[in-house]
Formats: structure tokens, C-alpha cells, sequence
């Protein structure tokens, strides 16, 4: 058995479950609504506290998707009644981001702007010219957007310049030297 997949989910207040007849979750709570399609061989059963997801077989693709499916589920329910953050910033002379309408303008030291558009549900915020915070409901929506905003310019080893994440620490190496 699974160890995360056994774990009982306990539903907080302000947050309800529907499950429906087509493999459907939906979760409501107070910052949104999202809804999920359970895969074939899972099965989840919900009362008004918990959320319990079993397996029907001991198939190695039903075994990966049982915890897959109660983290999933988790990650829902975290969702709509927390939601979820992702802080950013940016290292290097010149180099900026705001936000333009539905898109985030990112002046990283090349020739052209970049302009990538921001997801609907996800709040972007943009202090200090170089303080970039992601937020949503919707956990790999709001973390995507954060990988792909860091992949226009990774951090570098040498002086450290490019998009990280808060707290990211960079291996730093030593330039040239002169002899």
C-alpha cells in the first residue's frame, strides 16, 4: 500500500467536495473552484471531513497513481482555501520586469523585451522592478509559470546575474585568474 496514498485527506471548513459519476472532483472554497477527472483504477470516497482514495488493483500504473491522485487531491483542497505562492527576483544591471496588462514585460539584458502571458487565475506582481510574486490557485499552473519566467535567464555561476527563486542559492564559481 501506498503511504501517501493511505493517508486520510481532512477537508477544512469552508471547503466542499463533489464528487461526480463521470470521474469528476470538484473542490469550492473561498479563493475558487477547481475540478479534476480521477484516473481508471482509483477510487476516492469523500463524507463531510475526509477524503479517503483507494485502489482497485495491484497494477504498477494503478500503484503510481494512487498517491499521485491523493496528493493531487491535497494539493486542491490547499488551493482553493490557502492558494499558493511563488517569489521570484531578479539579479543583474538593468534588469527588470512589470507587468503590461496579461503579460509580464522582462528586460533581462538582451536586445528584445520578453513578453510572456500570464495564465488566467494567476495574480502577478511586480515590486521594486525586480521582486516578482506568482499567485493562484492552481499549484503546477502557478509553479509552470515561475519555471518558465526563471528559463528566459537562469542564474550563472559567475556573478550570479538572472531570474531565481527567493531563497535559491547559487553555486558560485571562481572567474579567470590572472598569473
Amino acid at each position: 500500500m501506498s503511504r501517501v496514498g493511505k493517508q486520510a485527506i481532512t477537508i477544512p471548513d469552508k471547503v466542499s467536495i463533489k464528487l461526480g459519476g463521470d470521474r469528476s472532483v470538484q473542490v469550492k472554497g473561498p479563493k475558487g473552484e477547481l475540478a479534476w477527472t480521477i484516473p481508471q483504477g482509483v477510487v476516492v470516497d469523500a463524507d463531510a471531513k475526509h477524503v479517503n482514495v483507494t485502489r482497485e488493483s495491484e497494477d504498477r500504473r494503478v500503484r503510481a497513481l494512487h498517491g499521485t491522485t491523493q496528493r493531487l487531491i491535497t494539493n486542491m483542497i490547499v488551493g482553493v482555501s490557502q492558494g499558493y505562492t511563488k517569489n521570484l527576483e531578479i539579479h543583474g544591471v538593468g534588469f527588470r520586469a512589470a507587468v503590461k496588462g496579461s503579460n509580464i514585460d522582462l528586460q533581462l539584458g538582451q536586445s528584445h523585451d520578453r513578453l510572456h502571458p500570464i495564465p488566467k487565475g494567476v495574480k502577478v506582481t511586480v515590486t521594486e522592478n525586480t521582486k516578482i510574486a506568482i499567485e493562484g490557485i492552481d499549484k503546477q499552473v502557478v509553479g509552470q509559470l515561475a519555471a518558465d519566467i526563471r528559463a528566459y535567464y537562469p542564474p550563472e555561476p559567475y556573478k550570479a546575474k538572472g531570474v531565481r527563486y527567493v531563497g535559491e542559492h547559487i553555486r558560485r564559481k571562481a572567474g579567470k585568474s590572472v598569473k
